[in-house]
């Protein structure tokens, strides 16, 4: 199968460090070229990847200090992709880019889905969705879907890493984590409350975004300053993940909003780690209750939790991401919808009698 991978172009792929979509994109792309398929990939040019490498921009533009506008270059990609439609170069169009390509990509025939990737709770999103009900789109939770039930869901596939990325390392658990962004949304505050609460050490491995500065030297600075139960150690790589976790008793994920989906909670259960995670967005439908964590509603109930997380096998929750969680599994789910959305646009031949 010729398929196209068409992924934002703010990150490279796979990125340096933070960057979800980015990361899925890559494992994705990965895993359909080595089952076989003629894959190539529209990103920006220091992306590294196995397919063929389409590149609209030489750099990701996050790190391109000359770029202002980042939408005008998504518009040229879009319109790249567009004439090697016309040349007949793919069979099937994947899109990272929310709904961008909805308008344009609908008046060709080329077969095309999108991957939502981001919160869909916004009132100017449910025009959009309204007008274009007959695109087919992926959810990557079912609890994303539920602002849009007039969208045109064709399946929800969760997202997978690879099987081997991160793996339990033989260690003795002394802390909890927390992983990813310290943002509001993410309850890093929260954490800190919950580990000071069991009398717990917290390190905290996260980026601090720019907008998210205020948030940090306002609330989460005074936490952390002059406290020895909680360190902050920055952001950390692939590379550093496994042992980080490996060395976790739990992964604090006291969120306060929908999360889509929440990487940062298989890729802790690729180290057998088990996850507290207050019940929003997705993680009812990520974390097994009893099994790969615990599903609380606030702060006294997580800190409840911490108690049991010991009671937790850590290779069955391994286990459980093997079954659950993996980028070969997510690579044949979204293969299986591409090729019903290529049989669908298949022309149908009319079988005349010769009574006729």
């Amino acid at each position: 199968m010729r398929i196209a991978q068409v992924a934002p172009l703010t990150e490279a792929v796979p990125p340096k460090l933070y960057g979800g979509t980015e990361r899925v994109v890559h494992w994705l792309t990965e895993e359909l070229v080595a089952l076989g398929h003629e894959v190539t990939l529209f990103a920006s040019g220091d992306s590294q990847t196995s397919a063929k490498l389409d590149a609209t921009w030489p750099k990701a533009l996050r790190l391109d200090g000359s770029i202002r506008d980042p939408s005008a270059l998504h518009v040229v990609m879009l319109e790249q992709v567009r004439r090697k439609c016309d040349d007949e170069e793919f069979d099937l169009l994947h899109f990272h880019l929310d709904y961008h390509p909805f308008s344009l990509f609908s008046r060709q025939p080329t077969p095309f889905l999108t991957t939502l990737h981001g919160r869909l709770d916004l009132p100017e999103l449910q025009p959009v969705f309204t007008t274009f009900s007959s695109v087919p789109v992926i959810s990557i939770s079912d609890s994303q879907r539920r602002p849009l039930p007039q969208a045109n869901w064709l399946r929800t596939i969760y997202h997978g890493l690879p099987e081997k990325l991160l793996m339990p390392h033989p260690a003795k658990q002394e802390y909890l984590a927390v992983l990813g962004r310290i943002a509001p949304e993410k309850g890093v505050d929260r954490a800190i409350k919950i580990a000071l609460r069991s009398g717990v050490p917290l390190k905290i491995a996260a980026k601090i975004d720019r907008a998210d500065l205020d948030y940090y030297n306002e609330i989460i600075l005074p936490l952390i300053k002059n406290n020895p139960l909680v360190e902050y150690i920055g952001e950390i790589g692939d590379h550093e993940k496994s042992g980080f976790l490996s060395r976790a008793i739990g992964l604090l994920l006291p969120i306060d909003w929908p999360e889509p989906f929440g990487l940062v909670m298989i890729e802790a259960m690729a180290c057998g780690t088990p996850v507290i995670a207050y019940n929003r967005g997705s993680v009812p439908e990520i974390v097994d209750e009893g099994l790969t964590g615990f599903v609380v509603e606030d702060e006294t109930s997580a800190v409840a939790a911490v108690d049991r997380l010991s009671r937790l096998s850590r290779f069955a929750i391994r286990k459980q991401f093997e079954a659950r969680f993996t980028a070969r599994r997510m690579a044949l789910d979204y293969l299986a919808a591409y090729r019903g959305l290529m049989e669908a646009a298949e022309p149908r031949i009319k079988l005349v009698s010769s009574a006729e």
